[in-house]
């Protein structure tokens, strides 16, 4: 049996053909072909950076409680270590003389929202007023300008991320999360830390967490035993000519 094939039927395909290759090289970024070959074109937040150096985000988010910021402090100085902090806007108004000193020693402060909702449950109106009020707030109590933003529960849609990128915002998730907030054993905490990072992880932790002082330690110990070095978001991550791919991972392109 011969299968027949019009010429029209043909022409309509390689135009299709021509059409998708046309598509594929339009695209701008690294991973255009695998964008179009069925990747996910929803906005991604960096989870981790792609980097061969030994070198960690360790990141704080603070929204209840205080009392053990200090500390954390002092014991991230006592180990050579960066760190930024995501803080809460009612947090920052309950803790104004906190969120100063975690500036004046030298630690990074992004943005974790105003009220700490549900933010891809609301709309953009009242997401931009979420962002703009909290930047606000860190900026005049600290006059650092705010380039940074970690989503409430991690949770974020494109609506979200469109209008943190709109105020000039980068959308900051974690590869390794410590699980604190769960108050378990310490050594489980520390352990899977240790065993989770990589060159280029985000490590979640929270700044009121009950073991918190007993984890941070034994954790930058083992891990500058390793060689690892502990920076700043905005030093770990790239600002140019890179893209997140659909594991959350920032290449360069």
């Amino acid at each position: 049996m011969f299968l027949v094939i019009k010429k029209k039927t043909i022409a309509f395909v390689l135009a299709g053909l021509l059409a998708a290759a046309g598509l594929i090289f339009s695209l701008s970024g690294a991973n255009a072909a695998a964008v179009y070959f069925g990747t996910s074109l929803r906005k991604i937040p960096i989870y981790r950076v792609d980097t061969q150096e030994k070198k960690i985000a360790l990141t704080f988010d603070a929204a209840w409680g205080a009392d053990k910021t200090e500390g954390i402090m002092e014991i991230l100085k006592e180990y050579g270590a960066d760190a930024t902090f995501f803080l809460v806007g009612f947090w920052m108004e309950s803790y104004p003389e906190m969120t100063q000193k975690i500036a004046e020693n030298g630690f990074e402060i992004g943005t974790h929202s105003n009220t700490h909702p549900h933010m891809s449950r609301l709309d953009t109106e009242t997401i931009v007023t979420e962002l703009t009020v909290s930047c606000a707030k860190i900026n005049s109590l600290t006059d650092q300008q705010v380039t940074l933003f970690r989503a409430p529960f991690g949770e974020y849609n494109d609506k979200v991320m469109t209008a943190a990128e709109g105020l000039g915002l980068q959308t900051i998730q974690w590869d390794v999360d410590s699980l604190d907030w769960k108050n378990g054993p310490a050594t489980d905490t520390v352990n899977r830390v240790i065993n989770k990072v990589k060159p280029g992880s985000i490590v979640l932790f929270h700044n009121n967490s009950d073991h918190i002082l007993e984890i941070l330690p034994p954790v930058l110990i083992a891990l500058k035993e390793q060689g690892y070095t502990f920076v700043r978001v905005s030093d770990l991550i790239y600002h140019g000519n890179a893209y997140v791919d659909s594991q959350g991972e920032q290449k360069l392109n």
